[in-house]
């Protein structure tokens, strides 16, 4: 695999990962019923969803070796213009796909993602693969134990191919979006000039560009949602507390807490509601991961629901193409819904400065402390320009956590009004690429311009995004669709209803 790093460390780990999957096998008959039914029209392999791919595989019309070895070679393909796929483990990952094989040629079924070959995100653990988060004192690290949400995945059946770029921590990549001193630039499929955003920037891009079947992204001010706009591609940051963040850098705790969650990022909403279901649930570690029920998608009724849509938050004007988006967006799923009505709940201009203020109150001794803990002496500009040495008083910190809360409370009153918003993702589509000293970015940018994104970082609000436009340059145009707390269900239903309108991801020319 050419300018790729591959890392795996004694077959001893292999064996353990194929004990993983075996831990738990059902029958095919008795599983079968219980998966979703795919209504992608997609015949290429690589650029099918998830979905799809399992049920070929299940039904014996396609081998977990040749979806694997399909997507290696697309990931060969791409990758060297991309640079999205930090590190393989494609010997494992060929070894696995036999060992599924196999056992469906007995009868026996891993889970609803049996063989499909998946990427992960560099800031999560993956036993036996190097897990570097984008930081240099971690460049040779090799987790003995995969994260929570690795963990389920490849329990119920996927594969894992390789780690997706991210910036260092996945809040250093400054104004570069995915960029780190590890493994350099990640650069959009779309236009190789364009940000692929970040900090899930490389999972974005290797999905838009058929490298991969599915990511999992973290999204603590816009990078899962940002990537997945200006990539063209699906992705949710879902309700916080929803996905156990146990195995990520940074990890859970803290004053910072509720901004984190973890979500997947697919091609298409159909994977993102099978995903969810794998992921979902608490893991007994991560204090806040919340025993609450997800809901089926299929389940929600669209003609009871209020929705609330805006183009402009009163902090950044969006594009004319996304703009037109966001009302495309909403015409389509007007006659399938209670109401529509344009309503903004004024939160950006307010919260966004307190959110900016109350991250940085320690003066950056937050990113020090998770260096110190790597063993990293070099931190990436974009991360070493947050370490201000500039420290809050105690008594401005809680002002700030009490206005914070107050915002909060505020908009969930708003939001009793309605059931979903409809809004930009960021006012235009994906930035130009200034590889130069990247400079110091505010939390919660996330995509291109002015970021849509935060407000909802600070609510723990469920937000998807699909794509719903496209720019004069070809650039994707992607929307958000937000709804209450604990109802990822609702924003999943009503985004694959824009999707079935919109078209969704489209094929990149890479």
């Amino acid at each position: 695999m050419s300018t790729r790093r591959a890392f795996l460390r004694s077959a001893g780990v292999a064996g353990a990962a194929f004990a993983l999957l075996r831990s738990a096998p059902r029958s095919l008959a008795a599983a079968s019923p219980s998966f979703l039914t795919s209504t992608d029209p997609s015949t290429e392999v690589t650029f099918m969803s998830a979905v799809r791919l399992a049920q070929l595989i299940r039904e014996k019309k396609l081998s977990a070796v040749e979806a694997t070895k399909a997507y290696l070679a697309r990931v060969e393909k791409v990758n060297g213009v991309l640079n999205a796929v930090v590190t393989l483990c494609a010997e494992r990952a060929l070894e696995e796909a036999r060992a599924a094989d196999g056992a469906l040629a007995s009868g026996r079924l891993f889970g609803a993602l049996h063989g499909v070959p998946f990427t992960i995100k560099d800031s999560l653990e993956t036993a036996g693969v190097v897990s570097t988060a984008g930081t240099l004192g971690r460049k040779s690290y090799v987790p003995g134990v995969d994260a929570t949400v690795v963990a389920r995945l490849r329990a119920a059946g996927a594969i894992l191919i390789g780690k997706s770029n991210t910036p260092e921590f996945t809040l250093g990549g400054g104004g570069r979006g995915t960029y780190n001193l590890v493994f350099g630039q990640t650069y959009n499929p779309y236009n190789t000039k364009h940000s692929p955003a970040g900090s899930s920037g490389g999972a974005g891009a290797i999905v838009a560009a058929g490298g991969s079947a599915f990511d999992i992204g973290s999204d603590f001010g816009g990078s899962i949602r940002g990537p997945a706009h200006v990539n063209g591609i699906a992705g949710i940051k879902p309700t916080t507390g929803r996905v156990p963040r146990t195995g990520h850098l940074p990890g859970y705790g803290g004053p910072f807490d509720a901004y984190q969650e973890l979500g997947p990022m697919a091609r298409r909403v159909e994977d993102l509601i099978a995903i969810m279901d794998i992921v979902s649930g608490p893991d007994f570690e991560d204090p806040v991961a919340a025993p609450i029920p997800l809901g089926r998608a299929a389940d929600v009724d669209l003609k009871k629901l209020r929705v609330a849509y805006y183009t402009d938050n009163k902090v950044a004007k969006p594009t004319a193409e996304t703009i037109a988006a966001v009302r495309s967006a909403v015409r389509a799923i007007t006659p399938a819904v209670a109401s529509v009505t344009e309503d903004f709940h004024d939160g950006d201009a307010e919260g966004g400065p307190i959110r900016s203020a109350y991250v940085g109150a320690d003066g950056g001794a937050w990113f020090q402390r998770m260096l110190d803990a790597s063993g990293t002496k070099q931190a990436s500009p974009g991360l070493s320009r947050r370490i201000t040495g500039k420290v809050l008083s105690a008594p401005e910190f809680t002002l700030l956590a009490e206005k914070q809360d107050a915002v909060r409370s505020r908009l969930l009153s708003w939001f009793s009004n309605y059931d979903v918003i409809v809004c930009p993702v960021s006012a235009t589509p994906a930035d130009l690429l200034d590889e130069s000293t990247p400079p110091a970015t505010p939390a919660g940018r996330g995509g291109g311009g002015s970021s849509f994104n935060s407000i909802y970082n600070l609510t723990g609000w469920p937000s998807v995004v699909v794509r719903a436009g496209t720019a004069p340059d070809g650039l994707p145009i992607g929307i958000q669709v937000v709804a209450h707390p604990w109802r990822d269900d609702v924003a999943l239903a009503v985004a694959q209803a824009i999707e079935a309108s919109t078209g969704g991801w489209k094929r990149p020319a890479i």
